[in-house]
């Protein structure tokens, strides 16, 4: 790793050198996608694992053009569920839904 070089390229390092780790990162961008930047932290955190498995293996499996998957997962981007679960089920992960608790 370089000295100093941007987050998303740091981030991307770690998901290369641990495949794993994105299970967890997934995971907690979805926890806070309430949360104020929420949205665009769950994007970036699926753009980065794509990177990391790198972009065009990823759109192969999730079954969309590259330039596609380029597009949603930009910073201003905005896929739709059926992109979002593709790139998701590409990138060889899946999601889960658990009860969050009720708050009178």
């Amino acid at each position: 790793m370089k000295a100093s070089q941007p987050y998303d390229e740091t981030v991307v390092e770690m998901l290369k050198a641990d495949p794993d780790m994105a299970d967890v990162y997934l995971a907690t961008a979805l926890e806070e996608i309430n949360l104020p930047g929420g949205q665009e932290a769950l994007l970036a955190a699926l753009r980065q694992i794509a990177q990391a498995q790198g972009m065009a293996n990823v759109a192969a499996r999730a079954g969309i053009p590259r330039e596609s998957l380029y597009r949603a997962l930009s910073p201003k981007g905005n896929p739709t569920i059926k992109t979002f679960l593709a790139v998701v089920h590409g990138a060889g992960l899946h999601l889960d839904v658990s009860r969050e608790p009720v708050t009178a």
